[in-house]
C-alpha cells in the first residue's frame, strides 16, 4: 500500500496545503517520512488523516466557483466499527460546504472494504446538497464495496454503481469529469420520467 500515491495530475492547478478555504491548508508531507498505517500497512505520505484510523484522503480538486469537490480516498471505510463517515462529514465536507461547495466526488478506487452502520450521515448529507442543486457520486467502487454500500441503503442518498463504476477520470480536466458525471445523472432523471 505504501506505493499507492493520490492522483497527481490537477497539482500544478490545485494543492489542498496550498489553498486557504481547505481543511488541509498549510499541511505539510514528506516524501520520505512514511509514518500513517492502515492496521500493519504503511501508507504514502501523501494522504491526510482527516480523523479515521482506516481511511484516509486527499482533497484532489476544489473549485469554489463552480462549486465542486473531488476527493479520493484509500483504505477501509467502516462506519460500525470507527463511524468513519462522521469523520469524513464533520471534518471535511461540512467545511467544504460552508465555502459553497455542493457537488462531491468521491474516487473509491482504493477503498478495501465498508462495513455501514447508520444512514444518518448520508442522508443528512444529501439533504444539505439537494438544497443546493447538488450530488454527491462515488466513482469507480469495487464490486464488493459497492455491494456493502448497498445492504445499508446508501444508494438512496448518494449515485453509486452502474455508471458510476466505469468512469475513465485520469487524465480528463477535473471540471469535465464533473460535467461527464452530471450529464449522466441528467440522463438517468430522463430515463426515469418516461
Amino acid at each position: 500500500m505504501h506505493d499507492i500515491e493520490p492522483y497527481y495530475g490537477w497539482i500544478e492547478r490545485y494543492d489542498s496545503s496550498e489553498d486557504e478555504d481547505s481543511p488541509f491548508y498549510g499541511r505539510e508531507h514528506s516524501e520520505f517520512m512514511y509514518t500513517d498505517k492502515i492496521y500493519n500497512y504503511y501508507i504514502h505520505p501523501q494522504w491526510d488523516h482527516f480523523g479515521s484510523d482506516t481511511l484516509y484522503m486527499k482533497l484532489l480538486f476544489a473549485d469554489y466557483d463552480d462549486r465542486y469537490a473531488i476527493i479520493e480516498l484509500i483504505g477501509e471505510w467502516n462506519d460500525c466499527l470507527h463511524n468513519d463517515v462522521m469523520f469524513l462529514k464533520r471534518n471535511v465536507i461540512d467545511p467544504l460546504m460552508k465555502k459553497d461547495i455542493s457537488r462531491f466526488v468521491i474516487i473509491m478506487e482504493n477503498v478495501l472494504n465498508f462495513h455501514g452502520d447508520e444512514d444518518c450521515y448520508y442522508e443528512e448529507w444529501a439533504e444539505e446538497v439537494n438544497d443546493e442543486h447538488g450530488w454527491v457520486c462515488c466513482v469507480n467502487m469495487l464490486t464488493h464495496v459497492k455491494e456493502e454500500m448497498e445492504s445499508t441503503g446508501i444508494q438512496y442518498y448518494i449515485n453509486l454503481g452502474g455508471v458510476y463504476d466505469h468512469i475513465a477520470w485520469r487524465g480528463k480536466e477535473a471540471h469535465l469529469l464533473v460535467h461527464q458525471l452530471e450529464n449522466v445523472m441528467h440522463s438517468q432523471v430522463k430515463q426515469l420520467r418516461y
